[in-house]
C-alpha cells in the first residue's frame, strides 16, 4: 500500500500555517494515542502515521523537500536516494527524457575527450552518485532537534514544605478538558523562582511538559539563607547579663538551649543539624538563634538609680574605636 500524503493524513491543506498543522495533528495524537486506545491496532498504527506526518510538516526544511519530491525526498537517504534515483530526479527536474540524455560534459569542462576524459569522467561521476545516494553521510549534519513543547504553571507552597520536602497538590485544566487536581512531590530545600519540570503533564495527549514556578511563603519566625534558619528569641536585660536556659523553636518543635550570661542582642548561636533538611547534592544545614534584648519602656525610679550604679560599678566603652 502506498504512502498516505502527510497532509491527508492530518486532514490539512497544502497552503496550512504552522499552527493549523499543530492544532490537527494534537487532535488527532489525542484521539488516537495508545494509552485512549489500549490494545487497539489500528488506533496505534494511525498514531505513529500521524506522528511521522507531523514529524515532516512541522519541519520547515523537512516540508519543502516533501512539498518538491513527495515520499521519495526520504527514501534511500533522501531525494537521490536507490528509490528516488537520477532518472527519477531528471525526470522531476526537466520532463521524462530520463538520466541518459543529461550532457555529461558539463561536469568535466572543455577539452576533455578521449581515454583522459572517460577516466576523469568516470571518477567525478562516480563521486557524484556516490553523494546522491549518501555515500558521505558522515559529513551530514543533522537537523536540529526541536525542543520539546511546554505548559506553565504556578504555586505557591509554605515555608515548612520547601524546606523538609513534602507534597502539594495543584488544579489543573489542560486544553479545556475537566479540571483536575495533581499531586507534586517538592525536594527538601526547594527556594522561591524555581521551577519544577513534569514530563508530558502539559497535555492529556502527554506530548507536552508542564512547567512550574514555585513561590515559597514566608515564615512568621523563621527566616532562610540558604541551608541555614535563623530565628530571633527575645531575652530580658537581666537574662542577657546572668545567662538563662530557654525555649527555643526548631523544625522538631521546641528545644531547651542555654544563653550564656554576657550575651548581647544579635549574637548567633548555633545548633548544627537543625536548618533545611539535606537533599541529593546538599548536606543539612544549621539553625541560628539570634539573642534580642528586650528593655522595658518604662521603670520606676528606684530602678533608674540602681541602673545608675550598675553603670558606675561596670563601666563599658561598647563604640569605643568602633567607627
Amino acid at each position: 500500500m502506498a504512502d498516505r500524503d502527510y497532509y491527508e493524513v492530518l486532514g490539512v491543506a497544502r497552503d496550512a500555517t504552522p499552527e493549523q498543522i499543530k492544532k490537527a495533528y494534537r487532535g488527532l495524537a489525542r484521539k488516537h494515542h495508545p494509552d485512549a486506545n489500549p490494545g487497539d491496532k489500528t488506533a496505534e498504527k494511525k498514531f505513529k502515521e500521524v506522528q511521522n506526518a507531523y514529524d515532516i510538516l512541522s519541519d520547515p526544511e523537512k516540508k519543502a523537500k516533501f512539498d518538491q519530491f513527495g515520499h521519495a525526498a526520504f527514501e534511500g537517504g533522501g531525494p537521490f536516494g536507490p528509490r528516488g534515483g537520477a532518472s527519477e530526479w531528471a525526470a522531476r527536474q526537466g520532463g521524462g527524457a530520463g538520466f541518459e540524455n543529461i550532457d555529461l560534459s558539463s561536469f568535466f569542462g572543455p577539452g576533455a575527450g578521449g581515454n583522459a576524459g572517460q577516466e576523469a569522467g568516470g571518477g567525478m561521476f562516480e563521486e557524484i552518485i556516490s553523494r546522491m545516494r549518501g555515500g558521505e553521510r558522515q559529513g551530514r549534519r543533522r537537523p536540529p532537534q526541536r525542543e520539546p513543547e511546554t505548559a506553565e504553571a504556578a504555586i505557591t507552597i509554605p515555608f515548612l514544605t520547601a524546606v523538609q520536602g513534602g507534597e502539594t497538590s495543584i488544579d489543573l485544566q489542560r486544553d479545556g478538558g475537566p479540571r483536575e487536581t495533581k499531586v507534586i512531590k517538592i525536594p527538601a530545600g526547594l527556594e522561591s523562582g524555581k521551577k519544577i519540570r513534569l514530563k508530558g503533564q502539559g497535555s492529556p495527549d502527554q506530548q507536552v511538559d508542564l512547567i512550574i514556578t514555585v513561590t515559597v511563603e514566608p515564615h512568621p519566625y523563621f527566616s532562610r539563607d540558604g541551608r541555614d534558619l535563623s530565628v530571633e528569641v527575645p531575652i530580658t536585660v537581666a537574662e542577657a547579663i546572668l545567662g538563662v536556659r530557654v525555649e527555643v523553636p526548631t523544625l522538631d518543635g521546641l528545644k531547651t538551649m542555654p544563653i550564656p550570661a554576657g550575651t548581647s542582642s544579635g549574637q548567633k548561636l548555633r545548633l548544627r543539624g537543625q536548618g533545611v533538611a539535606a537533599s541529593k547534592n546538599h548536606p543539612v544545614g544549621d539553625l541560628y538563634i539570634i539573642p534580642k534584648v528586650v528593655v522595658p519602656k518604662t521603670v520606676d525610679e528606684e530602678s533608674k538609680k540602681l541602673i545608675e550604679q550598675f553603670a558606675a560599678r561596670n563601666p563599658a566603652q561598647p563604640r569605643e574605636n568602633r567607627w
